[in-house]
């Protein structure tokens, strides 16, 4: 699974593994331009907050090659509009507006470039962050394996792994990492509802290398954490507050109640770059509501009534008071976690 490449930028197109698919058909999504991009990012082609990031990074790419031959006046207005545009696919992952931010202050370095080599330094600045995250994951993994006990039963939520990032993975990472050095672990993966991707994806994943595993309905979590079958729950982000809350796949809160009642340490796994520093607590977090056919309908086959009111949040946020501890790349973050998310910015 460490080869699969689930976006790659080559000949001026970026390819996707078509996510929607998964596991029945192993698809590529060609972007050829940033309304290609954003459209995978919000019909989920792509999700996972990082490879969400990275995605937009060259969604902003795309968008330069498209205006390439325009004035510099003219370039600069519609790259304004691509990026808003791209910034506006999905509302909770911070990690979309830190890519945005970031590509832009490279068109604000270097406007008085011509053209073609904003181009150039925008693609480059692509690169690098999709290289960074693959290493940020990897020191992820590392601090995050310091915490998993030997022979542990992991219980792990939605898809954080290769399918989530530019590679390797933030919760699946650890989770990885644990294999490979020997640990003997077993997982418990959820099926996360309404969307299957821990089903579709983690339970992929999973076999994909061989580390033994079960999935599980999301309604079972709470029995074996009761009946203390789980050690550990390992879950990733989607936008942290500055004091430690958490936005991540809707299930992961409730999960994290019944891990506090039963004392089993509960851990989030995401980058930096998935904190945002500007919001103060989980309250300012605006959660994104998702079509009604995500639960009403499975692939296509209708399983409730016709007309049936939906509620259907895609995330929810874990208060800080649930959390054991924050892995990421500098290290494991752990209450007060206002003062020690600051030291780490």
């Amino acid at each position: 699974m460490q080869g699969i490449k689930a976006i790659e930028f080559k000949d001026d197109k970026l390819f996707l593994i078509d996510q929607r698919k998964l596991p029945v058909l192993f698809e590529t999504f060609i972007c050829e331009s940033y309304q290609d991009v954003e459209f995978a990012i919000r019909d989920m082609v792509v999700r996972g907050a990082p490879a969400i990031g990275a995605t937009a990074a060259y969604g902003v790419v795309l968008a330069a090659k498209e205006f390439k031959n325009q004035n510099k006046e003219n370039f600069l207005e519609n790259m304004g509009k691509a990026c808003d545009d791209l910034n506006q696919a999905r509302p909770t992952a911070v990690n979309l507006m830190w890519a945005i931010k970031r590509m832009k202050s490279i068109i604000e370095l270097n406007k008085n470039l011509d053209v073609i080599e904003i181009h150039q330094m925008l693609e480059k600045e692509a690169d690098i962050i999709l290289a960074e995250d693959i290493e940020i994951n990897k020191l992820m993994a590392k601090h995050g394996n310091e915490i998993v006990p030997q022979n542990a039963t992991i219980l792990t939520h939605c898809n954080t792994g290769a399918l989530a990032t530019a590679g390797y993975g933030t919760a699946l990472g650890v989770i990885r990492e644990a294999h490979y050095s020997g640990k003997d672990i077993f997982v418990y993966a959820d099926e996360t509802r309404p969307r299957l991707q821990g089903g579709r994806l983690t339970a992929w994943e999973l076999k994909q290398e061989n580390i033994p595993s079960k999935l599980i309905a999301d309604s079972v979590a709470a029995t074996l954490i009761r009946d203390k079958n789980i050690d550990l729950i390992l879950v990733g982000a989607d936008r942290i507050a500055l004091n430690g809350d958490t936005a991540n796949k809707i299930g992961t809160f409730m999960l994290s109640v019944v891990a506090k009642v039963y004392g089993v340490p509960f851990y989030v796994v995401a980058p930096t770059s998935t904190i945002d520093f500007d919001i103060e607590t989980g309250e300012e977090i605006n959660i994104e509501e998702r079509s009604s056919e995500e639960v009403t309908h499975i692939r296509g086959n209708r399983v409730a009534p016709e007309n049936v009111e939906v509620f259907n949040p895609a995330f929810d946020v874990t208060p800080n008071e649930n959390i054991t501890g924050i892995i990421t790349e500098k290290g494991i973050v752990r209450a007060p976690f206002r003062e020690n998310i600051l030291k780490i910015k």
